[in-house]
């Protein structure tokens, strides 16, 4: 495993980030009980040290799993990353959701409970509040971080012009900075590369993108009709057939170098110059070994070309716009 720093933090994560979302009980492709340790426990060996989960997630079943699975493979907590999340509504009550200084401090102690831990590393915002004075939010967060109970903020899913007001206003108030940006970016979606990437370069602010294979929809393991498919019907690339040219190239070059897609399409994000690291996911033991292959698999500056050609461009997925909510996610809310 290789292990870089955490943006421009002295934090060292492991080259791939372990995405939590499957380690619950309420959605049908989630990993039932039994089968979690295994999974968790092939990651943990392997060398991954970087663990992304979120209040939101089975409503909190989540990180009480996340807790207990890491002291089930007996990881030392001072050398495990762990990233977690706030913003998404967890109730149907006020104040159960957004960024409000109340719901900020309400959900890391939450948090903190549910995964049995003093801090977590990273605490992300997990979309931009358009109801809460962005002051607030930061004032908060900064004094989660003062408090000890994280070590690093980060933001996730939102437009380019919402986190420079982020940037600008922690350092005119000097308030704690976001280290990092959780985006969508994969091959079938690269509109992060307008202005958020650069933005991030500009910036020091390390890039841990989600969905490295769109889902799944780059391998072909989302037909029409199964659970995750369903879940993941909104999404436009699911939809456009212009997108199945960038699914065959990637099919050529994984063919021609007997590789498997999915190792080619997760070696052709860590070739780029701004990802720290994606954020893998995964049901079965054997789904780990592509992106762990894909970490010493290097690619050629033409076929990179080939991947990247196929590209047409769409509209921004991913962050809210005004007026736009989440429904509360099904499951009972956890303790």
């Amino acid at each position: 495993m290789e292990y870089v720093r955490l943006g421009t933090t002295g934090t060292k994560v492991s080259r791939l980030c372990l995405g939590t979302m499957a380690f619950g009980s309420t959605q049908e492709w989630m990993l039932k009980e039994q089968d979690r340790l295994p999974v968790f426990k092939k990651a943990y060996e392997s060398g991954i040290n970087f663990f992304d989960t979120a209040n939101v997630y089975s409503l909190g079943e989540t990180e009480q799993i996340l807790g207990k699975l890491l002291k089930e493979v007996g990881a030392n907590r001072d050398e495990m990353v762990i990233a977690t999340k706030v913003y998404m509504p967890m109730g149907q009550r006020p104040n159960q959701s957004g960024l409000s200084r109340k719901h900020i401090f309400a959900s890391i102690d939450a948090s903190l409970k549910r995964l049995g831990m003093e801090y977590v590393d990273l605490f992300q915002i997990h979309r931009f509040d358009y109801e809460t004075p962005i002051e607030e939010t930061l004032s908060a967060l900064t004094d989660v971080v003062r408090a000890g109970k994280a070590r690093y903020i980060g933001g996730s899913a939102m437009f380019s012009w919402q986190l420079a007001k982020y940037l600008y206003l922690a350092d005119r108030h000097g308030l704690v900075r976001f280290v990092t940006m959780q985006n969508f970016y994969n091959l079938a979606y690269r509109e992060e590369e307008r202005e958020m990437i650069p933005l991030c370069m500009e910036e020091g602010v390390g890039l841990i993108p989600f969905s490295p294979l769109a889902g799944g929809f780059l391998v072909g393991n989302r037909e029409t009709g199964t659970p995750r498919a369903k879940m993941l019907a909104h999404l436009p690339y699911l939809k456009r057939p212009e997108d199945q040219a960038v699914t065959q190239a990637l099919r050529e070059v994984a063919s021609k170098r007997s590789e498997s897609p999915a190792a080619v399409a997760i070696a052709w994000m860590l070739s780029k110059p701004w990802i720290t690291a994606p954020i893998i996911g995964f049901s079965k033991l054997a789904h780990l070994d592509p992106p762990l292959k894909a970490l010493s698999l290097k690619l050629e500056p033409e076929e990179i070309a080939v991947l990247e050609a196929p590209y047409v461009t769409q509209p921004p997925i991913g962050p809210l716009r005004r007026g736009e909510t989440l429904p509360i996610p099904p499951g009972r809310r956890a303790n």
